[in-house]
């Protein structure tokens, strides 16, 4: 299966790939992702209970924290990825993304060698409910980095506010914001 040597070029994780008499089944995961694609053939419902759908030629969407970064590694990879794009309401798709980088505004797109197709979807803060607030991860240091420096501004902002001396407790307070920003909760002032 192409899928195969496509995904795992990109460097997911292979998590199964399980050949029956009739069937194939191959389940990948992102790296840091919490959840997995399944490609199969002669797959069906109920062959697996996890396993519902043969997903050729889908649509998936991935969650990046920096469009442009997640669109520039697939680029260096290979794949034919297409631009950074947002929408503009009646005007359509705009070339780059999102002015203001809100969460849910930027995305790319590509497709694998048998045709299923790809969403990259930049989301800096989660809505609520969307992630559980007790799982917080990084998946590269750019993401981290990423994250400490709006971080960063945010606090910068917090010490004019409270107009004293430096927060020695800055760490603490960085901490609570990645937190709360990843978890889609209302961030620390």
């Amino acid at each position: 299966m192409p899928e195969k040597h496509f995904y795992g070029g990109l460097g997911w994780r292979l998590d199964a790939d399980i050949t029956g008499d009739e069937f194939r089944v191959i389940q990948f995961t992102p790296p840091g992702s919490p959840c997995s694609i399944v490609f199969g053939s002669g797959v069906t419902p109920g062959l697996y209970a996890w396993v519902e759908l043969d997903v050729l030629e889908s649509v998936g969407e991935l969650v990046v924290s920096d469009i442009e970064a997640a669109r520039a590694e697939l680029a260096d990879r290979g794949v034919d990825v297409s631009e950074v794009y947002h929408s503009a309401g009646r005007e359509g798709r705009v070339s780059g993304p999102d002015a203001e980088r809100r969460s849910y505004s930027s995305w790319a797109s590509f497709s694998d060698p048998v045709g299923n197709g790809w969403l990259l979807q930049e989301v800096t803060a989660r809505a609520p409910g969307r992630v559980d607030a007790d799982d917080t991860t990084f998946v590269s240091s750019a993401e981290l980095a990423a994250s400490l420096r709006r971080a960063s501004v945010a606090h910068g902002k917090h010490e004019k506010r409270t107009g004293g001396p430096r927060d020695e407790n800055w760490p603490d307070w960085y901490a609570a914001y990645m937190v709360a920003e990843q978890a889609g909760k209302e961030l620390p002032l």
